[in-house]
């Protein structure tokens, strides 16, 4: 086995635990960061929906008088909240926003089982924040991430309280059986933003793909080097000793021109060292060979 073979064969032994490794964690992390990037992203358009609501309640809704015979939709902060979400799942269209309530007004914001149950979560736990998860939809695996909706503006309770002091065009269009009876500092939904797993999996793989990618060209690039570096520093001049040294043990203490075997003797390293010795010891064999022919 050549010093080469061996060489590159401890190089492997080294780069392929190595790689492995780098892998193993690069692979974790990043499907961890593109989670945690979601999510992040979907609380940005939680806020971005309560935003809207707030300019809703504050620029829009006395601007626009209810009428008796038309609900004037524009004017209720969900719907202007979830219209504003529509329009920007044009561009992210993985990303789905809901405004999910136990007891709506409207029946498309009816909570599903599982919303349902994050609702009660948060009436239970009044100091819980947000709640995050993975869930198995028809879509497949989901991501979602949900934040409570509790009644703090009296206001709202004008719509929600007793049909008898709702508009009277919203209970036309809505009915009396549902969307009341709701009560201050009390959570009636949650704001729900799902994302299919399949975006933050095909993020964190393309980001995967993309480092080992670049780690196998930097470790490529430094085998490379290394074997180069290898053979002009140390195999090819070894090589000449070795060649050398076969000549001197033939009795040949010359080249093939007619030249001394000489061997260069640049450099102050282990191999400049090694010839210098050849060297000495090569006239000291051809001094020791001239005397005897004397004899």
């Amino acid at each position: 086995m050549g010093l080469r073979l061996k060489f590159n064969l401890a190089l492997l032994a080294v780069f392929v635990p190595g790689i492995a490794i780098s892998a193993y964690l690069s692979y974790n992390l990043l499907h961890k960061n593109a989670r945690e990037e979601v999510l992040r992203n979907a609380g940005v358009m939680m806020e971005a929906a309560l935003s809207m609501r707030a300019y809703t309640v504050g620029q829009v809704r006395d601007k626009l008088a209810q009428k008796d015979d038309e609900f004037v939709k524009q004017s209720v902060p969900a719907f202007a909240a979830s219209e504003m979400m529509n329009l920007l799942r044009k561009k992210y269209p993985d990303y789905s926003y809901k405004e999910a309530a136990l007891n709506p007004t409207n029946p498309g914001n009816k909570a599903a089982a599982w919303e349902a149950e994050i609702v009660k979560a948060f009436d239970s736990d009044g100091d819980r924040g947000e709640i995050s998860g993975v869930r198995v939809s028809e879509m497949g695996p989901s991501l979602y991430l949900a934040r409570p909706f509790r009644i703090k503006d009296p206001a709202c309770l004008a719509c929600h309280d007793k049909p008898e002091i709702a508009p009277v065009s919203m209970v036309k269009l809505y009915g009396t059986d549902h969307g009341f009876g709701w009560q201050l500092n009390q959570v009636v939904g949650a704001q729900v933003v799902s994302v299919p797993m399949s975006l933050p999996i095909r993020n964190a793989n393309h980001a995967f793909y993309t480092f080992m990618a670049s780690l196998g060209g930097v470790f490529g690039a430094l085998f490379v080097i290394l074997n180069l570096m290898l053979y002009f520093l140390i195999v090819r001049p070894v090589r000449r000793v070795a060649a050398a040294a076969d000549r001197l043990s033939a009795g040949r203490t010359e080249m093939s021109q007619g030249e001394p075997l000489e061997l260069p003797e640049s450099g102050n390293d282990e191999i400049g060292v090694l010839a210098r010795s050849f060297n000495r010891m090569r006239r000291d064999l051809e001094q020791v060979l001239k005397v005897m022919d004397r004899r």
